[in-house]
């Protein structure tokens, strides 16, 4: 069977594919679904082959909120954030040289789901996380060494998730959860 080029563009991508993923995982985290029907909903769209197929297992969750977008870059030198700061609902981080420091430990979170986008190119990035937060890496591609992050053994209900993705070239990424 050949596909007709008009009907290629409602085939599912993986962007399409990871994005309904996401937004049912957060329906579920946010209790808008059971975990059942997060299972259901999640095989539906796994085994989906065009974009009509992810509309419906789509249908009935809450519209996505896509909160603000924020970027932080620099060519050389340090990116550094601590302190009490208002974290986006998307954080991009790019830095072609220099290291990244970013203490979320006394933050503002005003989503419970925050993506972290990384792009630096070389020197490595330190991310210091809430106790309660719980961190998703698997969107994260290193180029040279892996990531150091020891998950808590049983992290508290009600903190932030916070899932990093994008490009690290030379450099490690080192996590950790504040102590306090």
């Amino acid at each position: 069977m050949s596909i007709r080029p008009e009907d290629r563009s409602s085939l599912v991508r993986d962007t399409d594919r990871d994005t309904a993923v996401r937004r049912v995982q957060e329906a579920y985290t946010e209790g808008y679904i059971s975990y059942e029907e997060m299972d259901r909903r999640l095989h539906q769209v796994l085994t989906a082959t065009t974009r009509h197929e992810i509309a419906s297992a789509l249908a009935s969750l809450p519209a996505e909120d896509p909160g603000t977008t924020s970027t932080i870059s620099a060519a050389a030198g340090r990116i550094q954030r601590r302190g009490e700061w208002r974290v986006p609902r998307t954080l991009k981080v790019q830095s072609a040289f220099g290291r990244v420091q970013l203490d979320l430990s006394r933050a503002v979170f005003e989503h419970r789901v925050v993506d972290l986008e990384l792009h630096l190119g070389t020197g490595g990035a330190k991310i210091t996380v809430p106790r309660d937060a719980i961190v998703d890496l698997e969107g994260l591609r290193t180029g040279w060494k892996d990531s150091h992050y020891t998950p808590r053994r049983q992290p508290r209900p009600g903190g932030p998730t916070i899932r990093i993705s994008g490009i690290m070239g030379f450099g490690r990424l080192r996590i950790r959860h504040a102590r306090r």
